[in-house]
């Protein structure tokens, strides 16, 4: 690339290549750059779609909006709720009276990040983040916000037989994320560090279940429990540990079957003997010879013309049958 006979003091610049000089005279090494450089589509601001679009947080629980905005330059990038087309920020700039609303953003990153405190139901709905070109570009943000509750399987009072095993299981429902912890407490205190022998909590994160096991429950062992996971409401069970059987207890689970008892003999009988003799009552009637008869269906009637006339009667037989009915 270079001649015999160039002069020695321009033998450096002869040993430059070729292709290092036409870099040098199109201006892209060392000079301006072309006005068209900028007109490329890639120079312009766009969203890195890789951001999670729908978003479900639980209340009280801080929500996150993550939007990423390449090659934004010299613009803004702004929060808008959809519903009223309130700007919440621009910039790192709170727009809003509610301080629950905050941009996150770090110097030299592309991550424009919305911060909701707090959030309620109220909240859900869809956020824009907004960028400053003209025309304005956004890309919308859908969030969700649930009341996460805790569920103990089974019912809210439960029986158990002295010497028995309790056994209780809770699950997080609706919770977004597993709960970083679940505690079981009998009544104020905390049963998962509880120095009783025969305890044992079982949580899995994964499935948000927690299980509290009672070996050889004794009455000591009754009172109110309760599942406290650490991002949902909390559930409690009534437990009630009985010496001796109580099938009507046990089978159903709550304290309205234990209420539930035979009636004595004695008013039995008397509620029966009542009901006949009201039914004999009713379906006797006095004769035209003055004698009381019982008539179970039916009965004859003199009239004023001397004649005989027969009658169903319908309400005789009805009480009849239920004077019969009270003592099978």
């Amino acid at each position: 690339m270079w001649t015999t006979d160039c002069p020695r003091a321009l033998k450096a610049i002869c040993l430059v290549p070729l292709w290092l000089v036409l870099l040098l005279d199109c201006g892209l090494v060392g000079g301006e750059v072309p006005p068209h450089y900028w007109e490329t589509p890639y120079s312009q601001p766009y969203f890195d779609n890789s951001s999670r679009r729908e978003v479900t947080a639980t209340v009280g629980q801080a929500a996150l909006l993550h939007c990423r905005v390449r090659n934004l330059g010299d613009r803004a990038v702004s929060w808008i709720r959809k519903r009223d087309l309130h700007i919440l920020t621009v910039g790192i700039l709170t727009y809003t009276n509610d301080q629950r609303f905050q941009s996150l953003h770090s110097e030299g990153s592309d991550e424009w990040t919305l911060r909701i405190s707090s959030p309620q139901p109220r909240d859900s709905g869809t956020y824009e983040c907004q960028v400053s070109t003209e025309p304005k570009i956004s890309q919308g943000f859908r969030l969700n916000v649930v009341v996460s509750r805790a569920k103990i399987l089974g019912n809210a009072e439960l029986f158990i037989k002295s010497g028995s095993d309790i056994n209780l299981t809770c699950l997080a429902m609706q919770s977004p994320v597993p709960p970083s912890f679940i505690y079981w407490y009998k009544g104020k205190r905390v049963m998962n560090y509880s120095q009783r022998g025969g305890i044992n909590v079982i949580t899995e994160r994964s499935t948000r279940t927690s299980k509290l096991l009672i070996a050889k429950a004794t009455p000591a062992d009754s009172g109110n429990y309760t599942c406290s996971p650490s991002s949902s409401d909390s559930a409690s069970v009534v437990v009630h540990v009985i010496n001796g059987e109580h099938p009507a207890a046990m089978q159903h689970g709550n304290s309205s079957a234990s209420s539930l008892r035979p009636l004595p003999v004695p008013f039995v009988l008397a509620t029966r003997m009542s009901m006949t003799v009201a039914a004999v009552a009713w379906n006797c009637h006095f004769n035209f010879n003055g004698n009381w008869s019982p008539d179970w269906h039916w009965h004859w009637n003199w009239n004023r013309n001397r004649n005989w006339n027969w009658n169903w009667n319908w309400s005789h037989l009805a009480a009849g049958l239920l004077g019969i009915w009270s003592w099978s």
